[in-house]
């Protein structure tokens, strides 16, 4: 018999601008959600359903962290998004009835090895190690949705080292925070402490070591990250 012990991890908690912690369940992203993003990375912009992929909670790094630059890529990508805090699970959920569900909005960085997305997509494989690697979502304190009523409207900026890279309006998504919230929730049940990464617009690209890369939207905390 082994005498290995085993503990469990730590909970995984996303700080919020009231002081708090909220505990993360899943984290959710959409993939091509800006029809300039669709086209920037050589694709068609459709109506098809959206595209659903997952990191780790344990991907999850708070805003003003230092982390290491990621193993197995020569080209890691900013990608500046509006994240969506589920308060209250359940599924099958209508459109019309999706904001009841959110606890509120955080900024955040989908950070992606791009080289490794790109070989996954060339064979048609999956891009989970492009995507859900270790510290690989960045994230600022989460708002309440009550106090921030133009979140899912309002400009999204991304700079590196101070120079704008991503400058785009939540509201040119192709799928909107409720048609998102009806579609994810009809393939799994939505639990509270899920959070949904909704996507990027147009302009992302490479980070190095040394470089600083903050996401903002009007609204919320900054999500900032820094590699080394």
């Amino acid at each position: 018999m082994s005498d290995l012990v085993l503990t469990p991890p730590a909970p995984v908690r996303l700080a919020t601008t009231s002081g708090g912690e909220i505990g993360v369940h899943r984290i959710f992203c959409v993939g091509q959600n800006y029809a300039d993003h669709v086209r920037e990375m050589g694709g068609t912009v459709s109506a098809d359903p959206p595209i659903f992929f997952m990191k780790p909670a344990s991907a999850l790094v708070p805003s003003g962290a230092t982390i290491p630059f990621p193993p197995a890529t020569d080209d890691l990508h900013h990608e500046a998004e509006l994240v969506v805090v589920i308060g209250r699970g359940g599924a099958g959920i209508d459109a019309a009835d999706a904001p009841a569900h959110i606890w509120g909005y955080a900024a955040g960085n989908d950070l992606t090895r791009r080289d490794l997305q790109a070989a996954a997509k060339g064979k048609g494989r999956p891009w989970d190690m492009a995507k859900g690697f270790d510290n690989s979502a960045v994230l600022g304190a989460a708002t309440p949705r009550a106090d921030a009523p133009g979140a899912e409207t309002a400009r999204i900026l991304c700079t590196v080292d101070g120079a704008t890279r991503q400058d785009g309006t939540i509201s040119d998504m192709i799928w909107t925070v409720p048609q998102i919230i009806a579609h994810l929730s009809g393939l799994v049940t939505l639990e509270t402490g899920d959070l949904i990464m909704t996507g990027t617009p147009a302009g992302v690209g490479p980070l190095a070591r040394g470089q600083t890369c903050i996401v903002e939207i009007e609204g919320l905390e900054p999500a900032s990250v820094t590699l080394t």
